[in-house]
């Protein structure tokens, strides 16, 4: 079974993320804020991090994904990162992060779902 951690800051936002995936076969994981996102990821070392981008507290997505990713035990992670904001900086500096996708809010479910098995196939 896939293992997928959410990190969301927006409770609602990650219990629509989380109702979406509970009809495909994940082990899912939740954090709500950055710095206990990264440490979980370290712990559970899940296959796919889908991660909020503009987060409250002292590491937000974009220094999340970039940690995971210049990490040795998890630089094979699939990471999508989630935002509402859509600009060509935004997508380059989640690029930079070392993100493998760029979701903007609000996607669709179809879509989440879709990125995530497309990003999974390959893991």
């Amino acid at each position: 079974m896939k293992r997928v951690l959410i990190v969301e800051d927006q409770a609602d936002i990650r219990k629509l993320i989380r109702m979406t995936l509970e009809f495909e076969a994940y082990e899912i994981h939740e954090a709500a804020d950055g710095a206990y996102g990264l440490r979980l990821a370290l712990a559970v070392k899940p296959d796919l991090v889908l991660l909020d981008v503009m987060m409250p507290g002292e590491l937000d997505g974009l220094q999340v994904c970039q940690r995971l990713k210049n990490d040795p035990s998890t630089r094979g992670m699939k990471i999508v990162l989630l935002t509402a904001r859509g600009q060509a900086r935004d997508r380059e500096a989640g690029q930079a992060a070392g993100a493998d996708e760029y979701l903007v809010k609000p996607f669709s479910p179809l879509q989440l779902i879709d990125t995530i098995e497309r990003l999974l196939e390959t893991a």
